[in-house]
């Protein structure tokens, strides 16, 4: 059984994404509650992109951003954590790929592999999708993916443009 803290700092990817409500201040929110949990520190943000939905019901644009966080939580934890924040802020889990207020991603926690029925590590869809790889490789193009032993730059780089990703705002817009 997972413990809550370890003693060890461990290093986390998360993406946000946001299309419904004031996008811009659903991410700051979260991240301003991720940032008061105590064993969860932000390191860096990248910058803002807006993205046209993938899947999913006809929806208005999504605001998406990548975190770096060091953590004392374990992988486990520190999703729940993630998923009581998007409560928090007001998600509704209505339908997949659906409009939503915060969605708050695990994507990597160090080079841990995992797969439970709460949480698979690294997450299974970060290398299709071009909202979460552009983000991601702001902020750590360097990032092995675990199980698939390339760096974030060369998976984003060996991929068609199939998504609609646009700068909306740069890596300063977010201070902690």
């Amino acid at each position: 059984m997972e413990s809550n803290i370890n003693s060890g700092r461990n290093i986390a990817f998360i993406a946000l994404g946001t299309n419904l409500g004031d996008r811009l201040d659903n991410l700051k929110q979260a991240l301003e509650l991720l940032q008061k949990e105590p064993g969860v520190k932000i390191i860096t943000v990248s910058a803002i992109y807006e993205t046209a939905p993938v899947g999913g019901p006809d929806q208005g644009p999504f605001l998406n951003a990548s975190a770096i966080l060091e953590t004392g939580l374990s992988p486990t934890k520190l999703l729940i954590k993630m998923l009581a924040i998007e409560d928090k802020l007001g998600r509704v889990r209505k339908e997949i790929w659906g409009p939503r207020v915060i969605d708050l991603d695990l994507l990597v926690y160090d080079q841990i592999r995992m797969n439970t029925p709460l949480l698979e590590l690294p997450h299974p869809r970060l290398s299709e999708r071009d909202f979460v790889l552009v983000p991601l490789a702001d902020i750590a193009p360097a990032l092995i993916i675990p199980g698939q032993e390339k760096k974030v730059a060369d998976i984003l780089a060996a991929r068609p443009v199939t998504e609609d990703v646009k700068l909306f705002l740069p890596a300063d817009w977010y201070s902690a």
